[in-house]
């Protein structure tokens, strides 16, 4: 894992989406940095308190697990709730949660539409409508959102994922603006392909939707946009992260740090 190193002993950090994939490794890096984590996510029970007893052990940490649904705002309320009462602070909030459908825009499910913006990016707001009045109380917050270089580039047959990502983006200044003064950033990370589960499936989607092999996906499409032909790692991705959230990164706000390889720079 990533060399970089950040004093975060004794914070809490929220990761939403972080039973697998990049929200794991992100979970996973903020706890070998000090921090007591609280997990969120779907997938199976024995696994997910496998993850959650291996992270409290070997970072020596508090690890929480929390089944709320991103799709429902009373759940995603308790989760920050249950943070703060737990363990007495609210930091770091991560929202990382995502969902992904590839589809031409006349084929698009309407319930796709409504799942990924959910999803994506309305359990932000709710998210951090939470979060916001703990952080302020406490007088220090860290807000990262995850977005993706689809908040700043569009490609076809993912309308609702590309509209979800702008307005993570957008939502993310405008919350930065109001808490400026509170002791609180707001910032993005907007990585481009990492190889993800979710990346795993949209390999596949994507050669069902355009007709072309899984291979020609990845090198002709994927990686197509990224000038390095390498996807993002996670260790890249805990770097930025642990920049935002550290002392270095309190004047960063309303921001993005992409890690792209390069896509968005043409």
């Amino acid at each position: 894992m990533g060399a970089v190193r950040v004093d975060l002993s004794g914070q809490t950090a929220v990761i939403t989406g972080s039973t697998s994939g990049i929200g794991a490794a992100l979970a996973e890096g903020l706890a070998r940095n000090g921090a007591n984590i609280v997990l969120n996510g779907l997938g199976d029970a024995g696994e997910i308190e496998q993850l959650r007893a291996r992270i409290a052990s070997e970072h020596s940490v508090t690890c929480l697990y929390h089944p709320s649904n991103m799709l429902k705002p009373d759940e995603i309320a308790d989760l920050i709730a249950f943070a703060k009462k737990e363990t007495g602070r609210l930091d770091i909030l991560v929202n990382n949660a995502g969902i992904q459908h590839v589809a031409p825009i006349d084929e698009f499910p309407t319930e796709k539409w409504d799942a990924i913006i959910g999803i994506n990016l309305s359990s932000v707001f709710h998210a951090m409508r939470a979060a916001v009045p703990v952080m302020k109380a406490g007088g220090h917050g860290r807000i990262v959102n995850i977005a993706s270089a689809h908040a700043l580039r569009a490609s076809p047959f993912k309308s609702a994922y590309i509209a979800a990502k702008h307005g993570v983006y957008g939502l993310t200044k405008a919350v930065a603006l109001e808490v400026a003064q509170a002791g609180i950033t707001a910032n993005c990370i907007n990585p481009g392909y990492v190889k993800t589960p979710l990346v795993e499936n949209q390999i596949a989607d994507t050669a069902k939707s355009r007709g072309i092999s899984e291979e020609e996906v990845v090198n002709d499409v994927m990686l197509a946009a990224q000038p390095t032909k390498k996807f993002v790692t996670y260790d890249q991705l805990l770097g930025a992260l642990l920049y935002l959230v550290s002392d270095d990164g309190a004047n960063v706000n309303g921001n993005a740090i992409t890690v792209d390889g390069g896509w968005t720079a043409k």
